[in-house]
């Protein structure tokens, strides 16, 4: 038998209409499988944890059935509680499937404490950017006679002497104690 020949006899044609069968069930039990193991129509809206303490949190994604891993955070916010979820991913809102990972940022307990550089006999400048650039925030300037001007000679934090060397939380308001340069601040041009 030819080719041709067995193009037209019925034996190809049931050859055909078989696999065309056979591929049509593979697909629909690929598709059927696929659409329960994908878990195509579920949704869960992801709730809002920020403030919330990490037993609460765990309390509400397991209610939820979903997982959760903790980001360290070294960023002190103090208008959130101690130990709260400052941030999470995915935002609250957003649609996930069961047992997806949330990933939280928690609020830290405190901020954390840097260590005073030795800025003495420094220039105002030059102490203003150091202590800035370590998280410090720079109060009140107080002037005392002294040779040196806008030459810092102590630190304080509340009208009480700071040393170098000395840890203080990140953030703290230090003042500076400056020297007015033998002249009186009233008779400057």
């Amino acid at each position: 038998m030819n080719l041709l020949q067995y193009l037209k006899s019925k034996e190809f044609l049931r050859t055909i209409i078989l696999v065309i069968a056979i591929s049509l069930i593979l697909l629909f039990g690929l598709f059927k499988w696929l659409h329960q193991h994908t878990k195509h129509d579920q949704k869960i809206e992801v709730p809002n944890l920020e403030m919330l303490s990490l037993a609460e949190t765990e309390k509400i994604l397991e209610e939820n059935n979903l997982n959760y891993v903790v980001i360290d955070s070294a960023s002190f916010n103090p208008k959130f509680p101690a130990k709260s979820v400052i941030e999470q991913n995915p935002v609250p809102g957003d649609f996930v499937k069961e047992n997806r990972k949330i990933y939280l940022t928690l609020n830290p307990s405190n901020y954390r404490k840097v260590t005073i550089p030795n800025v003495l006999d420094q220039t105002k400048r030059q102490v203003v950017i150091q202590l800035k650039s370590l998280g410090f925030r720079i109060g009140k300037e107080r002037y005392i006679k002294d040779l040196g001007r806008d030459v810092v000679r102590k630190l304080e934090i509340k009208s009480k002497e700071v040393k170098p060397g000395e840890k203080l939380p990140k953030n703290t308001v230090i003042d500076l104690v400056l020297g007015d340069g033998l002249v009186k601040r009233d008779s400057l041009n």
